[in-house]
């Protein structure tokens, strides 16, 4: 029978594979000028300005430019260069990233990783670093996902890295995923994050997601993400990281890609990439380089690469979606408030902004998330990760009193591309993850009506410095039963200012943003159970003592969710029960004469009853790991 998936798998490494060869003629080998001053051009004033402290002769920086690096660069003990490293493994592949900082003329340029075996460091690859950046990439084909494997990185003499490969937590019955993002660097801590790191070295995840803003430096990624690394070094060192860069992570306050088009001039409400496109890629391949193939690996625009994916861990399977890449910019939306992407008419016409041709994640990851719904090799629930929510949970932007009724920077706009994305999560029972917010909340979305969608999660910002937000509706709650049982005021149903139907489970509001232990800072933590087919969400303020237990986290955390009700519509009949031809078989219901996808998820046990939720004619078909065999036709359903 033919495979799909391995189909797929192929293409994908062949695309990806000729895509690596080419950039590694063009950033590696004798050509290399490693100290290129102007690496992304000079021909606009972003392209000079860019990634300055970490290319051209970086150890003579003076004044300025080396305070503001404060001398970190030139400090570092040369032994300490190799700062950290990054890897997933999936699909028997292990691809790893090593990061250095910059590089004086006599010292190495090319790491060693090495694995642990009978006792002895084996040296398996050597790759050259690549400039700009200073990071490393390696791929181990044919990796063995079933035990933990220490591991070496060797610059030459002068220094090493070491951590340990986890293997697959596929026994595990919870497999628990830290969830973090906006990593301000405005912060007393300075360069540690020690209340964070030593809290989750405890917590133990088996999968670290950042969602984003891991470095607000803008033109200076290249220190910004050495700063990232070096706090959360212990972290990533021991397990599979997931990193996706933001729009700060490439030198912007808010970004609409628009597809990869190119605007020197873009701002927080203009579209396009500011920043040059080698720029943009040298961030993504810091940052992503270590994340499974790319599904579709044609770069965009500009020839800006992608890296939307997925991967599987511990029976769980991870979507992984490029939020701002593209999307379309609010230009042509009517300006309703102080900015184009920022709405306070009480009165204005929600469909006045959702205009036909807007884009939200873009027909290529649409087709992805396609197949990505009907492919379950391998795993028993599905989560899909992202920069920012699909909604506006938030009121009061900036300071208590900024208002504003919508703001066009977040996946619930345009809504028609929401609830595109959204249908394809419910299909599946997705848990939804991400960042971006500067405000954690829970909710459960609404498409057709209130909680008939997934539920999603929103972390905090690690440190919440930046942009305060809040939650805090003038309205009371939808009058929707059953009501919301929680010590929070503002729980229940509510639609945000685009429009869209939104549950408030529970928020985390700052106190006092002055107050390095009231602003918000933290973490988000995810226990998915696969047994019970339920996960616990819970919200830790930076600054929590562990001791304390539940009662440390913030207000209205934890809580219990039945993963189920990811997909909240209510049947109007259910078909014939069938027996399946495998236990915990995956099914799909779908539309009989359009092909619709109405569900596909995998079920417990050996028989199935469908929920059918409207009219119509169906057709049901299961497999082990994809619905292949057509198991039930079924008859009108008036």
């Amino acid at each position: 029978m033919f495979n799909t998936k391995s189909f797929c798998l192929e293409i994908r490494k062949v695309n990806v594979c000729c895509f690596a060869v080419m950039a590694l003629a063009l950033s590696a080998g004798a050509e290399v000028d490693y100290y290129e001053p102007y690496p992304f051009g000079d021909d606009y004033n972003k392209a000079r300005n860019s990634d300055n402290l970490a290319t051209g002769k970086w150890w003579e920086l003076q004044g300025k430019e080396a305070k503001r690096a404060g001398q970190w660069f030139r400090e570092r003990p040369r032994n300490e260069t190799l700062a950290f490293a990054l890897y997933t493994h999936d699909n028997e592949v292990l691809k790893m990233t090593a990061q250095c900082f910059p590089l004086l003329p006599d010292e190495p340029k090319k790491i060693t990783l090495e694995f642990m075996r009978d006792g002895e460091w084996v040296a398996v690859d050597t790759k050259p670093v690549l400039y700009p950046g200073w990071d490393c990439q390696f791929r181990v084909e044919g990796w063995n996902n079933r035990v933990d494997v220490p591991y070496r990185l060797r610059l030459g003499d002068l220094s090493s890295f070491e951590g340990l490969i986890r293997k697959d937590p596929i026994d595990k019955e919870v497999i628990v995923v830290a969830s973090m993002s906006c990593n301000s660097p405005r912060d007393m801590q300075g360069d540690t994050r020690h209340e964070i790191v030593s809290k989750l070295l405890q917590q133990d995840p088996d999968l670290l997601f950042f969602a984003g803003d891991q470095n607000y430096t803008h033109d200076e990624a290249t220190y910004g993400w050495l700063q990232f690394g070096v706090q959360f070094a212990e972290l990533m060192k021991d397990r599979p990281t997931i990193c996706i860069p933001d729009d700060h992570d490439v030198g912007h306050g808010n970004l609409w890609g628009e597809g990869g088009r190119h605007n020197p001039k873009a701002n927080s409400t203009g579209a396009g990439y500011a920043y040059p496109a080698s720029f943009v890629n040298m961030v993504q391949r810091q940052q992503t380089a270590n994340l499974p193939d790319p599904f579709d690996p044609e770069p965009v625009k500009q020839g800006i690469t992608v890296y939307y994916t997925d991967l599987t861990l511990g029976g769980i399977n991870f979507a992984i979606l490029e939020d701002r890449k593209f999307k379309s910019g609010p230009g042509n939306v009517p300006k309703m408030g102080p900015r184009q992407d920022h709405i306070n008419d009480p009165e204005y016409d929600r469909a006045a902004v959702d205009l036909p041709g807007l884009k939200l994640l873009g027909e290529r990851q649409l087709d992805f998330l396609d197949h990505w719904t009907r492919d379950w090799e391998g795993a028993e629930l599905k989560v899909a990760l992202s920069q920012t929510a699909f909604c506006g949970a938030v009121h009061l932007h900036g300071h208590p009193n900024n208002r504003l009724l919508a703001d066009l920077d977040c996946n619930g706009w345009p809504q028609s591309g929401r609830n595109r994305a959204l249908e394809r999560l419910r299909a599946v029972r997705a848990t939804h993850l991400c960042g971006d917010q500067h405000l954690s909340v829970m909710v459960k979305h609404g498409i057709e009506d209130y909680r008939d969608g997934p539920y999603a999660f929103t972390s905090p910002a690690l440190v919440n410095t930046i942009y305060g937000r809040w939650w805090h509706p003038l309205e009371e709650a939808e009058p929707v039963e059953p009501a919301i049982e929680s010590s929070l005021p503002w729980v229940g149903d509510y639609r945000d200012g685009l429009g869209n139907r939104i549950t408030m489970l529970a928020y985390a509001n700052p106190e006092d943003r002055s107050d390095v232990k009231q602003r918000g800072d933290g973490y988000g933590i995810v226990r998915f159970n696969k047994a019970s087919v339920e996960a616990t969400f819970e919200c830790w303020p930076r600054f929590a003592n562990l001791k304390q237990g539940d009662r440390a986290q913030y207000e209205g955390w934890p809580m219990r969710l039945d993963l189920a009700q990811n997909d909240g519509r209510k049947p109007v009949a259910y078909l014939d029960e069938v027996e399946l031809p495998v236990e915990n078989a995956v099914v799909e219901l779908t539309e009989a004469k359009s092909g619709a996808l109405v569900y596909c998820y995998r079920v417990k046990g050996a028989r199935f009853k469908a929920p059918v939720y409207e009219p119509g004619v169906y057709t049901l078909r299961v497999g082990e790991d994809r619905p292949e065999l057509v198991l039930l036709e079924s008859e009108t359903i008036p």
